[in-house]
């Protein structure tokens, strides 16, 4: 089920919020959490049911492997038997997300022709698998204090960060979970909810839908690209990625707090980092701390000498390449992140500085640059966009420049290419401009509620719900 699906926003939400709270009114608070639980699974298996009893056997492996790491009288060595847990859930996610990928390679290296199975990966698996590895890691080290299946089945399936995160910590949920306050219904919260969830729908259905056509034209269907073409494909991209995901993010964090549950910060205004560690502080914060906690730091982090730094930092994006996505390209990508932090700690080490206009030029083009790799499907793709991007692009341009520079109103000719126009120009100039300001939960956290801002969430959702008709699905759902 989507976030920006009538089934959600007029069924499914409603519905749930109300029998929850009913519950907590009569003081069933056992039954207010199992219903929690119920919904969630329902809001899962929508897409398709087939996969409920995946995540339901890989909730019951995990808290029996948690319940019995968090016991002082275990008789086998504790690090193998959180080893063996680790390595059953990543089993699992190799099997969905890089069975085809390995086998592709395997064939190409070999010669041999085994069949893909072509296995359809489930949504979330990513997500779950994630949380669940911190939660055994947590239990084996002792932090988790509660543990009590029902809860944990909620901690896991909770709707609003099932999908697509953010990724979290037991203990930052379950006291959250567990306290009375949160039973009954607060206003504020409400407010600053459905203001987030407004936000955030907005920008995916208005914003990051919009900049798809064009992203998705330029990379999948378009065999050449003019420079204006190929710059406003990666541009379109790098826009619909970070209004498609952030504006989840903001739906989901604006759907938990109707229930009282604040969930991570998961952006904070990336595109305004200026250097490449700061935009990893910003962009998939929970991705990025949980990378930094359980891959990072147990190599070794920055404890093992200069050296042994700059392989844990390149080993650590290179492996969140490949956990965004079973290809080459993805590899590539944390690659390239990867080198980009070596290069920024040298830098940093060396004691150099730079003007912070041109640290945010260098930076941004460079991400903007990166997520042609991670959107193109074939290397060609990403080679045809950066092509278009370069001197080539240029002198394509120039050609079609020469056909149109007495009519001014056929400057929608050099994006044609793309189906886009003046249009496309004007929504590029416009993004950049309203990057600048403060982000969606900057400004909830010193809004003042109001009979004005009722009207202005009123508007953001009719003009939302206009576009509901042209429904995408959450790029994250594929990673």
């Amino acid at each position: 089920m989507l976030f920006n699906s009538y089934e959600f926003l007029f069924i499914f939400l409603p519905l749930t919020f109300f029998i929850y709270f009913y519950l907590n009114s009569k003081k069933l608070t056992t039954a207010s959490i199992a219903f929690l639980v119920f919904a969630s699974l329902v809001f899962y298996s929508y897409w398709n049911i087939i996969y409920l009893p995946l995540i339901l056997s890989s909730m019951l492996f995990n808290f029996v492997i948690g319940n019995t790491l968090s016991k002082h009288t275990l008789k086998v060595n504790k690090k193998a038997f959180l080893t063996f847990g680790i390595s059953a859930n990543l089993l699992l996610l190799g099997y969905f997300k890089y069975t085809d990928f390995f086998l592709d390679n395997f064939n190409g290296i070999v010669g041999t022709h085994i069949p893909l199975p072509h296995i359809i990966l489930p949504l979330g698996i990513s997500f779950f698998t994630f949380t669940q590895i911190a939660y055994l890691v947590d239990c084996y080290k002792d932090k988790v204090k509660e543990y009590d299946f029902i809860r944990y089945a909620l901690f896991v399936t909770y709707f609003p960060h099932l999908l697509a995160g953010p990724i979290l910590h037991h203990s930052e949920m379950m006291p959250q979970f567990s306290s009375i306050r949160n039973k009954a219904k607060n206003y504020k919260n409400i407010a600053a909810g459905l203001f987030l969830f407004s936000i955030g729908l907005f920008k995916k259905v208005v914003i990051a839908d919009t900049f798809a056509l064009w992203a998705n034209i330029g990379f999948d269907t378009a065999t050449t690209l003019s420079f204006f073409e190929a710059w406003a494909t990666s541009l379109s991209y790098t826009f619909q990625l970070y209004f498609d995901f952030s504006g989840y993010t903001d739906m989901a964090i604006g759907a938990s707090l109707l229930f009282n549950i604040k969930l991570p910060i998961n952006f904070n205004s990336p595109y305004k980092a200026c250097d490449i560690q700061d935009f990893w502080r910003r962009w998939h914060m929970t991705l990025s701390r949980f990378l930094r906690d359980y891959i990072y730091i147990p190599l070794g982090g920055n404890r093992q000498g200069e050296f042994r730094t700059y392989v844990n930092l390149f080993a650590t994006f290179l492996l969140g390449g490949l956990w965004h996505g079973a290809g080459w390209t993805f590899i590539f990508w944390g690659t390239l992140h990867g080198i980009a932090l070596m290069l920024h700690r040298a830098w940093k080490s060396l004691g150099f500085t730079m003007n912070k206009y041109l640290a945010w030029f260098i930076t941004f083009n460079f991400v903007n640059f990166a997520w042609i790799f991670f959107r193109a499907k074939e290397w060609t793709d990403a080679v045809k966009v950066i092509s278009g991007m370069s001197w080539l692009g240029i002198e394509e341009s120039y050609k079609r420049f020469l056909l149109v520079h007495h009519n001014i109103a056929k400057f929608s000719i050099l994006f044609d290419n793309i189906q886009g126009g003046k249009s496309t120009f004007y929504w590029i100039c416009f993004t950049f401009i309203f990057l600048m300001f403060r982000n969606s939960n900057e400004v909830q956290q010193n809004l003042r509620y109001s009979y004005r801002m009722l009207f202005y969430i009123i508007i953001v959702y009719y003009v939302s719900l206009l576009n509901l008709s042209n429904v995408s699905d959450f790029l994250y759902f594929n990673f």
